[in-house]
C-alpha cells in the first residue's frame, strides 16, 4: 500500500490528445451556421411588401371585411422592439352596412399605421407597445338601429368593452371620424388628434376630439401622466372633459388596469340644461328636466357602471341617491334609489313636459321659458311636449324616488313618493302617491310605449282630504268652507302627449264631500239671495250653515267630461248643476241653479254661469229668468198696486233636501273612496 507521498509522486497517465469533430458533426455546425447566414441575407434583402397579400387576406377573415395594405409594409426585425410600419391601410364596410347606409365609403382610411412590440414582456404574457402612430386617418363608425354596429368583428359584442394593450408613446396626427349611431339617433363629425405635450408636471398625454354632435357644437379632451412609464400592473391616472351643446361632464380618476377601459373609476360631474339630452351620449332614456348639476363616484366592472353616492340639484330641487345601470343586453337596464330632501312642484311637472310657472324665480332652461311663455299666451294647462316613444321602448329600468318636503304653492303637498318600472316598453307608476297636509293621493299610471299610439291608463284615489285645505278663500283666518272630500279619476287615453292622451280620454271621474260647514253668505248665494248673502257678506259675518252633501260626478268620454250628478245641498239653499270639461280645447261651460231652502224676501231666480279656459274660468249670471222676473213684477204692478211688484222675487223656501245618501251611494260604486256613514241625515223641514 502506497503511503501518501508515494501517491504525490506517483506520475499521472497522459492525457488523450484533442479529438477532431467528426464528419458528420462538421456538416450539421457548417448546415446550421449557413442557415443563420441565410436567414440574415434573407432578412436583409426580403421584401416585406411580398406579404401584403397574404396579411390582408389573413386579416379580411379575421374581421369578416376586405382589408388591404396598398402601401408599403416595412418590418424592422433588428431588436428586441421591433418595428411594424403599414402605409394605405384600408377596411371595408360589412356587407349589412350597405343596406343601412348607401354610402360606399370604407370604415377606415389611415395613410399610415406604424407600431412596435416589446419581445421580452410578450414572452411573459404581456402586450407592451412603446410605440403607436396613426396618421391621417378617416374613420366611419355605423350602427344600424337593430344594434349591430361596424367596429365588432367575428362574435364580439358591440357593448364589451375596449381592451388595449399599455401604450408608451400614443400619437395620432389628423384623424378625421365619423360616427353615425341610428340606434341613439346621434351623429357625430369631428377631428381627432393625440400626442405628447411638455408642461410643469414633466408633460402630459392629451387625447382630444372636436366637432358637432347631432349639430351641437363638441369638444372632448382626455389627458393623463407621461406615457413613457406606464405599466399594465399600475393604475392609469387620468382627467376628461367633454362638452356637448348645453351639457357639460367632467371626470377624475384612473384606469386600474392600463389600457383595460373595463375597469376604471372616476369622480365624475354631469350639468346641462336636461337630462333628456344626456341620450346622446349615453343611450340612456332620462327624464326632461330643468337645467341639473350631480356629482358622484362612477366606477365601471365589465358591463356595470355604478354611480355612487350622487348628489346635486334638479332645478329648485336637491336629489341624492345611488343607480348602477347594465349594458350588453338588448336594452340596457338603469336601477336607482333616490331621494329629494326638498322638492319643487314645477320640478316634478317637467317630468311629463310642464314648463316651470313664470314670475317666481324659478329655474329653468331657455326651452322651457320659451314654452311657459307659449303656455300663458294660449291659456293651456295640459302639456302637449311630445313623447319620444322609441327611447322609452330601448330601455329597462326600475326606480324608487321620495320627496320629504315639497314646495308647492297654493296646494297643501307635503311629500311624494312612487316605485317606477320599465320593462320591454311599458312603464309603470305603482305606486304613485301624493301625501298632502291631510289626505292621500294614491293610484297607478301605465304607460304602454309598444303601440303606433302608446295609451295611458291612470286610476288615482283622494282620501282622507279636507276641502279647506284646497278652496283658500278665508275670511279673519277662517275658512269659507270646511269638511272631508274624497275623490277618483279613472280615465284611459291614446296620445304621444299628456294632452293628446286626456284628448282622447274615456272614463269617469268623481267628487264627494258628504258632510261639512260653510259659511251661510256663500251658501245663500249659490241661490243668489241678493237680500241674505249680500248683506252677510257686506257685514262679514262667519255664521255658518252645514254642508250635507256636495256631490260632482262625469263621465269621460272622447276628451269630453260630461256631469251625471252636480250637486251641492246646504242647510240653506239647495244647488244643482250641468255642463261640460273638453279636456282638448281645456275649456269649461258650466249652469249651476239654486234654490233657498228658507223664505227670503228679494231672490233672484239667475243661473251661476262659470265658462272659459282652466287657466282663466270667468264667473257670471244668465240673466234670461232675471227678464223674465222682471215683466211679470211689471205687469202686476200695473193691475194691482205697487206691492205686487215684489212678488216674483219672494220665495217661500220650497227646496227639498237632496238625496244624499243616493248620491253618495251612486258614487261610491263610482269607486269614490266614501263612507255612507258619513253623510248627514236630512232634517224634517217645518
Amino acid at each position: 500500500m502506497l503511503s501518501t507521498a508515494d501517491a504525490i509522486l506517483e506520475p499521472r497517465p497522459p492525457r488523450k490528445p484533442f479529438r477532431r469533430p467528426s464528419r458528420r458533426a462538421l456538416i450539421g455546425i457548417g448546415a446550421a451556421l449557413a442557415l443563420v447566414a441565410a436567414v440574415v441575407a434573407f432578412l436583409v434583402i426580403f421584401d416585406w411588401n411580398w406579404l401584403r397579400g397574404p396579411v390582408g387576406r389573413y386579416a379580411s377573415a379575421q374581421m369578416q371585411r376586405e382589408v388591404a395594405i396598398t402601401g408599403d409594409l416595412r418590418v424592422h426585425p433588428w431588436s428586441f422592439s421591433p418595428k411594424v410600419e403599414a402605409y394605405g391601410v384600408r377596411i371595408g364596410q360589412p356587407a349589412w352596412a350597405k343596406t343601412v347606409d348607401p354610402d360606399p365609403s370604407p370604415m377606415a382610411r389611415v395613410q399610415r399605421i406604424a407600431f412596435q412590440i416589446k419581445i421580452l414582456p410578450l414572452l411573459r404574457g404581456q402586450m407592451i407597445l412603446p410605440f403607436l402612430a396613426i396618421d391621417r386617418a378617416d374613420v366611419r363608425l355605423l350602427r344600424a338601429q337593430d344594434g349591430k354596429a361596424n367596429w365588432t368583428f367575428g362574435a364580439r359584442k358591440t357593448d364589451q368593452p375596449l381592451k388595449l394593450p399599455a401604450i408608451q408613446r400614443f400619437v395620432i396626427n389628423d384623424g378625421a371620424l365619423r360616427v353615425d349611431d341610428r340606434q341613439r339617433g346621434a351623429l357625430f363629425v369631428g377631428t381627432v388628434n393625440a400626442q405628447e405635450r411638455a408642461g410643469e408636471r414633466g408633460g402630459r398625454f392629451v387625447l382630444e376630439g372636436k366637432g358637432s354632435l347631432n349639430r351641437s357644437a363638441f369638444v372632448a379632451q382626455v389627458t393623463g401622466g407621461p406615457l413613457l412609464n406606464i405599466s399594465p400592473d399600475r393604475p392609469y391616472p387620468f382627467d376628461a372633459e367633454v362638452r356637448a351643446g348645453s351639457t357639460r361632464i367632467t371626470a377624475e380618476g384612473q384606469v386600474n388596469k392600463p389600457f383595460d377601459l373595463g375597469r376604471l373609476e372616476t369622480q365624475l360631474t354631469v350639468s346641462g340644461a336636461d337630462l333628456n339630452r344626456l341620450h346622446d351620449l349615453t343611450g340612456l332614456t332620462l327624464p326632461n328636466t330643468p337645467p341639473y348639476r350631480v356629482s358622484g363616484h362612477l366606477v365601471r366592472k365589465g358591463l356595470r357602471y355604478d354611480f355612487e353616492k350622487m348628489t346635486g340639484r334638479v332645478g329648485d330641487s336637491d336629489i341624492a341617491g345611488d343607480l348602477f345601470v347594465l349594458t350588453g343586453r338588448e336594452r340596457p337596464y338603469l336601477e336607482a334609489d333616490l331621494r329629494s330632501r326638498r322638492l319643487d312642484f314645477d320640478d316634478l311637472g317637467s317630468l311629463v313636459g310642464a314648463a316651470p310657472a313664470t314670475g317666481r324665480g324659478e329655474t329653468a332652461s331657455a326651452g322651457q321659458k320659451v314654452e311657459a311663455a307659449q303656455r300663458d299666451a294660449t291659456q293651456r294647462l295640459l302639456p302637449d311636449a311630445t313623447l319620444q316613444v322609441e327611447r322609452v321602448r330601448a330601455m329597462d329600468a326600475k326606480v324608487s324616488y321620495r320627496a320629504d318636503t315639497v314646495n308647492a304653492p297654493n296646494l297643501p303637498l307635503r311629500k311624494v313618493s312612487l316605485e317606477l318600472a320599465l320593462n320591454e316598453g311599458v312603464l309603470t307608476m305603482d305606486p304613485l302617491a301624493f301625501t298632502f297636509s291631510r289626505g292621500d293621493l294614491k293610484g297607478k299610471v301605465r304607460l304602454d310605449a309598444r303601440p303606433k299610439v302608446p295609451r295611458t291608463d291612470v286610476d288615482l284615489r283622494l282620501t282622507n282630504a279636507r276641502l279647506e285645505d284646497f278652496i283658500p278663500i278665508q275670511s279673519g283666518g277662517k275658512p269659507a268652507i270646511e269638511g272631508p272630500v274624497m275623490a277618483r279619476a279613472k280615465l284611459s287615453g291614446f296620445g304621444n302627449s299628456v294632452h293628446r292622451a286626456a284628448s282622447s280620454a274615456d272614463g269617469s271621474m268623481t267628487l264627494v264631500a258628504p258632510r261639512g260647514q260653510i259659511r251661510q253668505a256663500f251658501a245663500e248665494l249659490l241661490g243668489v239671495n241678493a237680500s241674505k248673502g249680500l248683506l252677510l257678506l257686506l257685514s262679514k259675518s262667519e255664521k255658518e250653515t252645514p254642508v250635507r252633501c256636495v256631490v260632482a260626478d262625469f263621465d269621460v268620454k272622447n276628451g269630453v267630461m260630461t256631469t251625471n250628478h252636480l250637486v251641492a245641498d246646504t242647510g240653506v239653499v239647495l244647488a244643482r248643476g250641468r255642463g261640460t270639461i273638453n279636456l282638448e280645447t281645456e275649456r269649461m261651460d258650466f249652469r249651476i241653479e239654486g234654490d233657498s231652502k228658507k223664505p227670503r224676501l228679494v231672490r233672484l231666480f239667475i243661473p251661476i254661469t262659470i265658462k272659459g279656459p282652466f287657466m282663466a274660468p270667468k264667473i257670471g249670471l244668465d240673466p234670461s229668468k232675471a227678464v223674465g222676473q222682471g215683466g211679470i213684477a211689471a205687469a202686476l204692478g200695473s193691475i194691482i198696486n205697487p206691492l205686487a211688484a215684489l212678488l216674483p222675487f219672494i220665495t217661500a223656501g220650497e227646496a227639498k233636501d237632496a238625496d244624499c245618501a243616493g248620491l253618495v251611494s251612486d258614487a261610491r260604486q263610482q269607486g269614490a273612496p266614501v263612507k255612507v256613514a258619513q253623510t248627514t241625515p236630512a232634517k224634517p223641514k217645518k
